[in-house]
């Protein structure tokens, strides 16, 4: 036998052997807001929570969490998609040992791209501070598995990052603004987008390699905006819808530079806006009877204040686009990242979640 042929043998064979990457082996990391915290904000002393019914009433255990959803949310239906457990809160002490090398998350309702967006809400996770706690968790980490693999893990995971619409619903559009009187629809979203592009710099610097990042959804045609507009027939409100249509661009734009000057596809971002708009614009199709009023909340279209123990909730979730005046039903959220997975470029630029996975897992 060739010794050519004996070499072949004995690579393949190796290869077979050989430890297999696996897609749950992934470390998974989410930073941003109320769209993806899954109870963060249950630590702190703060306004924006979810820690009381009827929030969680479809959630496994059938308690609330601090997520903001009937049920699961986004973060929870990508761990589940990817074949993960689902990341606990960096917060929670429960956070600990083996459970850190499953990732984390680091979202905190109310916060935005500015710092100063959220004051109402007091104590919150903001960026930065989201950040140090990536830090510190890497320290943590690498008290367990050593530095050199803190970095593979690091370097190979998969994040999320969800930031945008606060800045827009409770900054820019909320009552006295500052931000408002002082610079334009146009301008407050050029000063959004670069400072942005910061935060994404720095988060490339602490190691993220493959950054899923979604833009915002159609915010004028949650029912909060639909009930504080005053609409009367359920149209979007016009305003907020411009906000969207100005933010969302941009932020492909800079997505697509900065992947240039790091010469690879870090960021990939995800849009949000037509994810959202496909059931918003035609909820019969998706199974939904309604897209413009709240599951649970009061007032018009179940749109005003928070939605509480004292709320107007409907029976069936699974027949409504939006569970609170801002937040989508498990359903909906389902139904979003089904497009994460599988959808076009329309969707996902450069690429979806699943040919992320398969990409990475010949690496």
């Amino acid at each position: 036998m060739s010794t050519f042929l004996l070499t072949s043998i004995f690579i393949a064979a190796t290869l077979i052997l050989m430890p297999q990457q696996t897609n749950a082996a992934r470390a998974f990391f989410v930073f941003g807001d109320s769209l993806v915290d899954s109870g963060n904000n249950n630590y702190l002393v703060t306004t924006a929570r979810a820690d009381s019914p009827p929030y969680g009433i479809d959630y496994p255990t059938g308690r609330p969490t601090g997520r903001f959803s009937n049920g699961l949310n986004l973060p929870d239906i990508i761990s589940e998609q990817i074949g993960s457990e689902p990341t606990l809160p960096i917060l929670s002490p429960e956070l600990t040992g083996e459970k850190l090398l499953i990732g984390a998350n680091f979202a905190s309702a109310g916060i935005g791209i500015l710092n100063d967006t959220g004051v109402q809400f007091l104590n919150i996770l903001r960026i930065g501070r989201q950040f140090e706690l990536f830090q510190e968790y890497q320290e943590r980490v690498s008290e367990i598995i050593g530095s050199d693999k803190t970095q593979q893990l690091v370097n190979g995971a998969l994040v999320l990052m969800t930031l945008g619409g606060n800045d827009f619903v409770n900054n820019y559009f909320f009552p006295l603004s500052s931000r408002r009187r002082q610079s334009s629809l146009e301008e407050f979203s050029q000063l959004l987008i670069s400072e942005y592009k910061k935060i994404l710099v720095r988060l490339y610097e602490l190691g993220a390699r493959r950054v899923m990042v979604t833009g915002t959804g159609p915010l004028g045609c949650v029912p909060a905006e639909l009930a504080s507009s005053g609409s009367v027939n359920g149209e979007c409100a016009p305003e907020a819808q411009q906000a969207a249509a100005i933010f969302n661009p941009l932020l492909v734009q800079m997505l697509q530079g900065l992947n240039r000057e790091i010469g690879s596809d870090v960021f990939i971002g995800a849009n949000a806006f037509e994810m959202n708009a496909d059931f918003i614009n035609n909820p019969q199709r998706f199974g939904f009877v309604t897209s413009k009023v709240a599951c649970c909340g009061q007032g018009a279209y179940n749109g005003r204040g928070i939605c509480t123990p004292l709320s107007s909730l409907c029976p069936d979730r699974n027949a409504y686009a939006f569970w609170d005046p801002f937040h989508p039903t498990e359903k909906a959220t389902r139904l979003i990242v089904q497009q994460i997975m599988t959808g076009s470029v329309e969707y996902m630029s450069p690429m979806n979640l699943s040919t992320i996975m398969a990409l990475d897992s010949r690496i």
